[in-house]
């Protein structure tokens, strides 16, 4: 990792949300919704084409008005990936963990279809709040290159959980991939020539990770069974 990160940095720099205090780096905490059969851990080990998940994504470990919270939906059809989000207020977060009058969310976010969409499946598929994961990303952008993106992910950790700030709950996470990081790339058309050479110096080959996934397994929430 150390050496492709040097290379890489000969042509990209830090996007302006990383920390020199953490290394250049910053926390993401993802809080994932499953449904009680586990269908989106199943969708996304047998590659279904279509499909989609919601989780709700912070960069703090404390509940922190200054934080921004947002709903995400990441999902995939056929070859092409998306992301969608909307900020929320974080005195809203109750009404998401209470699943009973989650419909109050379209009164409050009035013709956000994202919210809709939830809110939908919420009921359709029994959606609930399901996995905590935290990891450390260092970024980088490209000035040159059109959309061209690389992160590293350090320390992925994950643990059961209904909320995205529980209390007493630090002690409980576990590691999901301990000595190795993430090297993620995301691009809208093609890879840059320089980075193919990386790519083929070091004899990289191309891997499907979801930390959802490996959060689910690592705290026994679901098994692979392919």
């Amino acid at each position: 990792m150390q050496e492709i990160e040097a290379e890489v940095q000969n042509f990209m720099r830090y996007d302006g949300h990383v920390d020199p205090v953490l290394d250049n780096q910053y926390l993401v905490r993802s809080l994932y919704f499953e449904t009680p059969s586990a269908e989106n851990f199943h969708e996304k080990i047998d590659g279904i084409k279509t499909r989609r998940k919601y989780r709700l994504r912070t960069y703090s470990r404390v509940h922190n008005s200054d934080t921004p919270i947002f709903l995400e939906v990441k999902g995939r059809h056929n070859e092409r990936t998306y992301k969608q989000r909307v900020e929320l207020d974080i005195s809203d977060l109750d009404i998401i963990y209470n699943m009973e009058n989650i419909t109050d969310l379209i009164d409050i976010y009035s013709g956000i279809s994202l919210i809709e969409s939830f809110v939908f499946d919420v009921y359709r598929c029994r959606l609930s709040p399901a996995v905590l994961i935290d990891y450390n990303r260092r970024p980088y952008v490209s000035d040159y290159d059109m959309y061209f993106r690389v992160t590293f992910d350090q320390k992925v950790d994950a643990v059961s959980s209904v909320a995205l700030f529980p209390s007493d709950i630090n002690s409980k996470f576990r590691s999901c991939v301990a000595g190795y990081s993430i090297l993620e790339v995301k691009f809208n058309r093609r890879i840059p020539a320089w980075f193919h050479r990386i790519i083929q110096a070091h004899e990289m080959r191309r891997r499907s990770i979801s930390k959802f996934v490996l959060g689910m397994t690592t705290c026994d929430l679901a098994e692979d069974l392919s």
